[in-house]
């Protein structure tokens, strides 16, 4: 290889090129064109270089400064013959070159050369001396790397100068297991670029540095403008500018209007460029006609980031939606980030920031709270509704239609903000949920992540020609993905609140004990009855504990626990019941419930139990404390003025639901993080080969192991399939699209080449050639029968059980051949399987989640029992193993009522294997086996059925990109 951050050389291998014209794609095997992220938090657009970048990197090439150009080539190379240009530009997937742009000219160029079948690859990068020490040289390693596993490629080899520090450096950094020898004054360092660990941890890390110097430029802007300003009180464009004012920016604030001299008695600018000195952020607030040249008048003037606040872009339809993409395109191309369009604006509560750029009336408090809404119109209620709870904010992000900036990159700015406590997110979307998941897992093991996520329901479902695809929604993806990576997911608006206030005010509660301290009996019920709703306890209080509460309140009508004290107790007596049970030891939260009587004050209660808290954890205790004070407004303002504050709520049963949700993120967060092991007896290349051999026997061709997917094109369907192999044009769950289904023998084998333990079975076609199959098993045999819309097999005569000799299978064969009709197309001869229970294991391959794993209660009942739990691949054994233990049906694994507990570990490993299988295979869109027999001994796959289809997803895009 050679490179360039200044330079290297690799034999003869050169640099890339400018953007493709409508008129030439790129090459249909090329990577898909994307925009990147910069460690200085500015962007480049990344695409696969074409003939008419030609011109553009000969030019590209002649700007390198002589010492870039040595450095890259060994030797001086002012400039590009025709043969470099041919290489650059060629479409040989075997030397693919990449090039990186900024405002239309190109900025970098990196490329492989790789030898016909060869594992090995030449790599090579070079770029613009301005741009140098961004990170970009980095980002087109690993994107070539991506590109190259893509196609085969397992190493790269790069050669370069043993003086050029800046590339080894590079080369040192990437992650990627690396071996080097330097020899003549010239370094060879070999990669080994499979996405290791530490490679993917690398890449995280660089990418975390690139999106905080990003966000520095949106919440610690230095200077800001607002392009749009008004002098009409009330306008938006006039409100900005007086929020920036009245909460005291610590910069200066430039209104930009062509057509005002001055706005909120601040001079005005009449254009962007204009403004004199930098300008750190723009805030846009003209019509969404204008909003296109404002961007560029902003790149131009080097505005380091966006916030466009107009409407009318894709919340208005497909003609907005595209307006959007060329928005986000244009902010992209200038080098800046946007947030929106269509949002509410900006907060950062730093004192050296001071930074209201919204629209909203009031001012937010000063807290440790970050919050991100994809809605704009619920950030003056999310707003205003932290101001009523006095719960203060680091900073508030209204991501609008979230063209660019995401929740990913708010939850990276809140990882590192020491400002910032607890995250708070509106979630309509998911730009890229497993770089949310790996955030949101790290992120949550120090500072809990709550959200709501909107657009829960589906207006219709497409129907599902599996059992997996049926049960397997989107909805339940979200839920994995949320429970996986540890986010507390609530319901609604005031739910999150209701959470997040005893997130930020209150310890995390070590357990799910809960001690409960009332004056009237009915509530103190209603919160144990929650409490057993959502899975807490209310133990009984040690004799020695109910004693002394009978000393405080004699006339108490309980004090096992719940406590009532009776509606006559004093103040005095709520301090001192209070503070005996926070430090007693023998529960992890107290909730106080208070009814105001005629004899009692609330506000007096409310002091007391402010007292006792104070007292309790002067004294060591660390258990947290709640209030619901019913039918009265009283006392709250106490309980939340405390230091920290007591959240109070209305009522008891959302009281115990936010403490629910408390000792669950606390049980997640104490948990060893899940690891995903290695998994032996494992061959993908040899699985590929099984389903290309199967498929093309059915007449589908699903791609090899070094082949790109195909963008498009469809093939005849035969007139007839083998056995085991079927065509159906029916769509399943909106995933791929039709192809060749795989039951049988042929699906067994797939699965085997995995280490899926699978039942022996034989493919056959007619009573002889199952009875010559069922000799060769053995006997006794199971007949099932194989078609392409035979799914409930048993309900239409299609599975027959304990056959004992050949004359029994021909019988049942006929039979079949009777009662299933036309379509049948073959059966499948199996050994009798042990008897265990019935489970279902399999997934389907979600566009936006990628693979969903389920696993549940299987067998005939499947739909009616409805007995399933979903994760997100890669699974580790731990995630497998809480989703088959967290099924309602497990203790008929586990042993009940005193049957042999069975071998959950097997069962555990096919879980894990299916998951390794769908990510390797993205073309299986759906896979189902069921039953999965669970016995004392094992666990094994008796049926299955496996969805191809030409047109497979995309695997993981695993370069750094923005949305």
């Amino acid at each position: 290889m050679t490179a360039a951050e200044p330079g290297s050389r690799a034999g003869n291998l050169d640099a890339l090129g400018k953007p493709t014209p409508p008129s030439e794609a790129p090459p249909s095997d090329g990577p898909a064109p994307v925009d990147v992220l910069l460690s200085d938090g500015s962007t480049a657009h990344v695409r696969r270089a074409v003939t008419a970048d030609r011109t553009a990197i000969a030019t590209f090439h002649e700007q390198l400064s002589s010492k870039t150009s040595t450095l890259r080539y060994f030797r001086a190379h002012p400039r590009l013959d025709e043969r470099d240009l041919d290489r650059v530009t060629s479409a040989d997937p075997s030397n693919p070159a990449l090039v990186a742009e900024r405002d239309g000219r190109v900025i970098a160029l990196a490329e492989y050369h790789r030898a016909v079948g060869a594992d090995d690859a030449e790599v090579a990068f070079v770029v613009d001396d301005a741009f140098q020490g961004r990170g970009l040289g980095t980002l087109l390693l690993e994107h070539l790397a991506s590109l190259g596993r893509h196609h085969g490629v397992r190493r790269f080899v790069a050669d370069t100068l043993a003086t050029n520090l800046p590339m080894l450096a590079v080369l040192r950094h990437v992650g990627f297991a690396a071996v080097r020898h330097t020899e003549d004054g010239v370094t060879r360092v070999v990669l080994d670029i499979a996405p290791s660990a530490e490679a993917v941890a690398a890449a995280d890390r660089r990418d975390t540095l690139a999106v905080v110097h990003a966000m520095q430029r949106v919440l610690r802007p230095r200077s800001i403008a607002v392009i749009g300003a008004s002098r009409r009180a009330g306008a938006i464009g006039h409100e900005l500018v007086r929020n920036l004012v009245a909460g005291g920016f610590q910069g200066p604030v430039f209104p930009v209007n062509p057509k005002a001299s001055s706005v909120a008695s601040l001079p005005c600018w009449p254009s962007v460029t204009e403004v004199p000195g930098d300008v750190d952020l723009a805030v846009i607030a003209v019509p969404a006609p204008l909003v296109p040249d404002t961007v560029r008048s902003c790149g131009a003037k080097g505005v380091g980031a966006l916030v466009v606040v107009s409407s009318g872009f894709a919340e208005t339809g497909p003609s907005g939606a595209s307006a959007q993409q060329e928005l986000t395109a244009l902010a992209h191309e200038m080098g800046m980030r946007l947030i929106g369009p269509n949002c509410f604006g900006v907060v950062d509560t730093d004192p050296d920031v001071s930074m209201n750029a919204t629209f909203a009336p009031d001012p937010p408090l000063r807290g440790s709270v970050g919050f991100a809404s994809q809605s704009g119109g619920l950030g003056i209620a999310i707003l205003a509704e932290s101001r009523a709870r006095r719960l203060g904010l680091s900073s508030f992000v209204s991501m609008g239609n979230k063209a660019d900036v995401s929740g990913n990159d708010l939850l990276t700015w809140w990882e590192q903000d020491p400002a910032t406590t607890v995250v708070l997110l509106y979630l309509e979307s998911f730009g890229n949920p497993r770089r949310f998941a790996r955030l949101a897992q790290r992120i949550g093991r120090t500072k809990p992540i709550v959200a709501v996520k909107g657009g829960r329901t589906r207006a219709g479902a497409a129907a599902a020609a599996s059992h997996t695809a049926a049960l397997a929604s989107s909805e339940q993806a979200v839920a994995a993905l949320f429970h996986q990576s540890g986010v507390v997911r609530v319901d609604t608006v005031e739910e999150l609140f209701d959470v997040s206030e005893l997130l930020v005010h209150q310890p995390l509660p070590a357990g799910c004990r809960l001690g409960i301290v009332t004056n009237a009996g009915g509530p103190g019920v209603l919160a144990a009855d929650a409490c057993a709703g959502h899975g807490l306890d209310v133990p009984t209080l040690h004799a020695d504990t109910q004693a002394t509460l009978r000393d405080i309140q004699p006339d108490a009508g309980s004090v096992h626990n719940p406590i009532d004290l009776g509606s006559s107790a004093p103040p005095e007596s709520y301090r001192r019941a209070v503070e005996l049970v926070l430090g007693g030891g023998e529960v992890d939260a107290v909730l106080v419930v208070f009814t105001p009587p005629l004899v009692t004050r609330a506000e007096d209660v409310a002091h007391a139990v402010v007292a006792a808290a104070g007292n309790a954890r002067t004294a060591g205790s660390s258990v947290p404390l709640i209030a619901t004070f019913l039918g009265t407004g009283s006392g709250r303002d106490a309980l939340r003025a405390a230091e920290p504050p007591i959240p109070c709520f209305t009522y008891p049963e959302t009281a115990v639901r936010a403490l629910a949700h408390a000792v669950d993120y606390a049980r997640w967060r104490s948990a060893p993080l899940p690891v995903t092991e290695p998994l032996t007896g494992v061959d993908a290349n040899e699985g590929r080969r099984r389903l290309a051999g199967a498929a093309a026997r059915a007449g589908h061709q699903p791609e090899c192991v070094d082949q790109p997917a195909p963008s498009s094109g469809t093939r005849p369907t035969p007139t007839t399939s083998p056995p085991g192999t079927h065509q159906t044009p029916t769509p399943t769950t909106g995933v791929g699209t039709a192809g060749t289904w795989l039951t049988g023998a042929r699906a067994m084998a797939v699965l085997d080449a995995f280490g899926v333990a699978t039942q022996p079975t034989e493919d056959v076609t007619s009573g002889t050639a199952a009875a010559e199959a069922a000799t060769r098993i053995g006997f006794p045999v199971a007949l099932k029968a194989l078609g392409p819309t035979v799914v409930h097999k048993s309900d239409v005569g299609g599975v027959h059980l304990h056959l004992q000799d050949a004359t029994a299978v021909r019988q049942a064969y006929e039979a079949m051949s009777r009662s299933v009709g036309p379509a049948l197309t073959g059966a499948s001869v199996q050994s009798m399987a042990e008897n265990g229970v019935e489970m279902i294991a399999g997934f389907v391959q979600d566009p936006q989640f990628g693979p969903v794993v389920l696993v549940g209660m299987g067998g005939t009942t499947v739909e009616l029992l409805g007995d399933h739990r979903v994760g997100l691949a890669p699974l580790g054994r731990e995630d497998a193993r809480e989703l088959v233990l967290g099924l309602r049906g497990s203790p008929l694994l586990t042993g009940f009522r005193g049957s042999a507990p069975l071998d959950v570990e097997a069962l555990v490993d096919i879980v894990v294997r299916m998951g390794r299988l769908a990510e390797d295979l993205p073309e299986v869109v759906e896979a189902d086996c069921n039953p999965v027999l669970v016995t004392t001994s094992g666990a094994v796959v008796v049926d299955a059925r496996l969805r191809l289809t030409e047109h497979p997803l995309a695997p993981d895009d695993d370069r750094r990109r923005l949305p």
